[in-house]
């Protein structure tokens, strides 16, 4: 069964687990410990921090091990803002950061800091220039991360680093997506990771602190990991993480090359098998292994049921995959559209068979979704007050079904009337404005509804 999922976690690498056996006869022990048996895990432990600091890019002094990557983000948020409180208490992200950092975010807001968040293009990538702006005085922190995890989109993150070190704010990077395809390019100041993300064990992070960056570890002190990750560590899982960090390394550039090659193939066959598809994220500046495409009419969560029907694993952002009616913040920053939306995140060593497959398999998943979801009973479209207008009532329906009404009836009024859609769905927000540019319409906006929710209108131009 073909796996296309690995952004979410790769499967582990053969010498992570080959690691991580060989360390649980040999590293069980205390490595605090001055024994025969303890000097042999901190060996271990010594190796490791030094594989994994070669492959970030610092000294293993700089470098800690953290029970896991939200972790390591919370952390260096955390001790990052400590540590600089008499500069101010700023902290500054981009609107597709990793929900990790975002959640850090709101409970800095919370507590009565500033938080600015720093828009997005439609590409999913931050403009350096706007982002060096957002650095007020009083900013203490930065945080950007390398590749965003929902459409592979690679940020400018050695532009982003020389604007803050011209403002005097460190930089914290989310590696977690691009770590194990190479380092981190400029100057950042700290730099987080999870193993789970590159084929290690999952319940392993790392972070990374510059020598000279103002530094406080919040919550009890600890005499392990420099204080700043608590508690034994899980050094067979380190071991691995590491093993496996170096191992993926040596295999990158041409991996990386197979896999850009076979992403490649999807991103231009999906909209010519497919009708209705956006192709979402930077088609250069992205991560090799990664792709993610909207169809338009079609329930994101049957899309996934069906495609592990057919035997695909893949993921979206889409607002129908959740239990909420609000899409994905990353697609909602970018302004795509959200129906229909998956992810398709090879990992190292997918053969070129089951990309050919999924895209012999992907066009009937999609027509089949569509007719079934055309088939429920039209939303009654009834005159408006005035000339060429039409209102549909779509109250109470989950998208994409206010947009398939909007299509259905955009037809009946005259080039230059309007459509007005009511729709409670917050998924339509970021959905009827996306259909619009898709189709060559015009979106005038969003109104109060005396009937509930919010009138979307549209006006036809072609």
């Amino acid at each position: 069964m073909p796996y296309f999922d690995a952004a979410s976690a790769a499967p582990l690498h053969p010498v992570a687990r080959q690691a991580l056996l060989a360390s649980l006869d040999e590293g069980w022990a205390d490595p605090a410990r001055l024994y025969r048996e303890g000097r042999r895990a901190r060996l271990l432990l010594d190796a490791a921090r030094e594989a994994a600091a070669e492959a970030v890019g610092c000294r293993p002094d700089e470098l800690v091990f953290t029970p896991s990557g939200t972790r390591a983000v919370h952390a260096g948020i955390s001790g990052a803002l400590a540590g600089r409180r008499r500069v101010g208490t700023g902290l500054v992200v981009s609107a597709v950061e990793h929900s990790s950092v975002l959640h850090a975010a709101e409970r800095h807001a919370a507590a009565g800091s500033s938080v600015t968040e720093v828009p997005v293009g439609r590409s999913g990538a931050v403009d350096a220039a706007v982002f060096g702006g957002a650095l007020a005085p009083g900013t203490a922190l930065a945080c950007l991360q390398s590749a965003n995890h929902e459409v592979g989109t690679e940020q400018p993150v050695a532009e982003v680093a020389e604007a803050c070190r011209a403002a005097g704010v460190p930089l914290l990077v989310d590696a977690a997506q691009s770590l194990g395809w190479g380092p981190v390019e400029g100057g950042w100041s700290l730099l987080a990771a999870s193993a789970h993300k590159w084929g290690g064990p999952a319940g392993v992070g790392l972070l990374a602190v510059r020598k000279g960056v103002r530094f406080a570890p919040q919550g009890p002190l600890d005499e392990r990991e420099s204080g700043r990750a608590p508690g034994f560590e899980n050094l067979p899982a380190i071991v691995a993480a590491a093993a496996s960090l170096r191992a993926v390394r040596a295999e990158a550039a041409a991996e990386a090359a197979r896999l850009r090659g076979l992403v490649d193939r999807i991103r231009a066959r999906v909209p010519e098998l497919v009708p209705d598809v956006e192709v979402v994220g930077d088609p250069v500046r992205r991560l090799p292994h990664l792709v993610t495409f909207s169809c338009l009419y079609v329930d994101g969560e049957t899309l996934l049921h069906e495609l592990d029907r057919e035997g695909f694993s893949v993921s979206s952002g889409s607002s129908c995959t959740s239990s909420t009616l609000t899409p994905s913040h990353v697609l909602r920053a970018m302004g795509v559209l959200s129906e229909g939306n998956v992810r398709v995140s090879l990992p190292a060593g997918t053969p070129a068979e089951d990309v050919d497959r999924f895209l012999d398999v992907l066009p009937g998943v999609v027509a089949g979704v569509r007719e079934r979801l055309g088939a429920p009973t039209a939303a009654a479209a009834v005159p408006a007050a005035g000339s060429g207008s039409l209102v549909v009532d779509a109250l109470g329906r989950r998208c994409p079904i206010p947009v398939i009404e909007l299509a259905k009836v955009i037809g009946d009024v005259p080039v230059g009337g309007t459509v007005t859609v009511l729709s409670d769905d917050e998924a339509a927000r970021l959905d009827i404005p996306a259909w619009c540019e898709m189709r060559g319409q015009e979106y005038v906006g969003e109104e109060p509804s005396e009937r509930g929710g919010v009138a979307y209108v549209v006006r036809r131009v072609a």
